[in-house]
């Protein structure tokens, strides 16, 4: 085993001759194949950064729902309850908007989504 047969990494494909085709790709196949990774055909995710994002933003609209709603809410019936249930969902608002800009964007989808479900089945249940 020489020198450079030690430093390839385990996961880096073995070539094969350009005349060996026992089963494997052609030159044409692997160019089409890259063709088609470069399209974006396949499957497509967000990366981290763009994940933040929409966090972000899904926070602070879900922020400012909840700020209108409070404010309403108060017009109708003015009680702690109230300013208790919105309040607190406009701290977690906040709270995933700093989850996601620190990249904590799984944890901050589901306190996010059980958060905004918790406030509205409170105000359900609790606020008649």
């Amino acid at each position: 085993m020489s020198t450079s047969d030690q430093t390839q990494s385990v996961d880096t494909p073995i070539a094969t001759p350009v005349g060996d085709t026992n089963g494997t790709e052609t030159d044409a196949e692997v160019e089409v194949d890259a063709e088609v990774e470069e399209a974006g055909t396949g499957d497509r995710r967000l990366t981290p950064r763009q994940a933040r994002r929409l966090r972000i933003v899904l926070s602070s609209v879900g922020m400012a729902a909840m700020a209108v709603v409070l404010a309403l809410r108060i017009a109708s019936r003015s009680s702690v309850l109230v300013v208790g249930v919105y309040g607190l969902a406009l701290i977690l608002c906040g709270i995933v908007i700093e989850l996601s800009r620190n990249g904590r964007t799984r944890l901050g989808s589901w306190l996010l989504a059980v958060g905004l479900m918790a406030a509205i089945g409170s105000d359900w249940l609790l606020i008649p």
